[in-house]
């Protein structure tokens, strides 16, 4: 999956905005991109509708509100013209952080480009993939939706987002953790270290453990060795069972088998003359 010329140039300027304060981005590449810094209205922009990023830190959005009040914008944010709006790109934290501070004036780049549902879908997915924004399940959901709506490989999307195929699967495997987990992980009360090694368990398993972790602040050390006691008391008991003794019936044996016949063991060795022979035993065992 090849990413297009114009959602390319979007990416680069969003690297250019995250890297860089106000007064040291390069015009000249604004203007290569198609792209230009203003100060528009906040009312006018709109959340990219495939922002994949759904939990946001309410303590921390107030921190940002309150720095943005005392010392500006130090990056901006970044969004597509759309009609008689803005679409966002990239900035939802310091978008909604303008909201909360009942600042109406946000400093924008705003990109010229033509770009469809499936690249906007893209856009926002590889956009905040790269930047590291999104929580453990939130990024879970994101490879999913990228290999499905492409229909890629865990290695191609591995060169697409630039990690490595282990991560990918690794996380990808969180989606099968019960939503109690996924909540605990996704609100910091457990770790990702904690949520990967309840991956696999039976869910009423993963509901008890979850409540144990929480409960007694268990490490991950910690609960890697409850585990391991779990699924040590879920194994077949292995004592062996005493064996059957045909030497015991060998008289009854003797007595019901017209063939002749030897006993090693639990085998029963039976020795046939002729085809009638066999064809008159196969018989009677039919009538049995």
């Amino acid at each position: 999956m090849a990413l297009g010329r114009g959602l390319g140039a979007i990416l680069e300027e969003v690297e250019e905005a995250y890297s860089k304060n106000l007064d040291e981005i390069d015009s000249l590449i604004l203007d290569n991109a198609k792209a230009k810094i203003e100060d528009i209205n906040v009312s006018l922009v709109v959340p990219n509708p495939y922002q994949p990023r759904k939990y946001f830190d309410e303590n921390a959005l107030r921190e940002l509100s309150e720095s943005i009040k005392q010392h500006g914008l130090l990056q901006p944010i970044v969004v597509i013209k759309k009609d008689n709006g803005y679409l966002l790109v990239a900035g939802e934290r310091r978008l909604r952080a303008h909201k909360l501070a009942n600042i109406s004036i946000v400093r924008a780049i705003v990109v010229q480009v033509d770009i469809d549902n499936v690249k906007l879908r893209e856009l926002a997915l590889v956009e905040n993939i790269q930047r590291e924004d999104l929580n453990p399940i939130e990024l879970a959901n994101s490879y999913a939706e990228l290999i499905e709506v492409h229909n890629i490989t865990h290695d191609e999307l591995s060169n697409i987002v630039h990690k490595s195929r282990s991560q990918i699967t690794n996380t990808l495997r969180l989606l099968s953790l019960i939503p109690d987990v996924q909540e605990q992980l996704v609100n910091g009360k457990i770790t990702q270290g904690h949520a990967k090694i309840l991956v696999g368990l039976a869910p009423e398993k993963q509901k008890i453990l979850l409540s144990t972790i929480i409960g007694q602040k268990l490490s991950v050390r910690e609960t890697e060795r409850i585990i391991k006691g779990y699924k040590q008391s879920a194994k077949p008991n292995d004592k062996k069972i005493p064996p059957f003794a045909l030497n015991e019936y060998a008289s009854l044996l003797k007595k019901l088998l017209p063939l002749k016949h030897k006993i090693k063991g639990n085998i029963i060795e039976l020795e046939f003359s002729n085809k009638e022979e066999f064809t008159n035993f196969v018989e009677k065992l039919k009538k049995a």
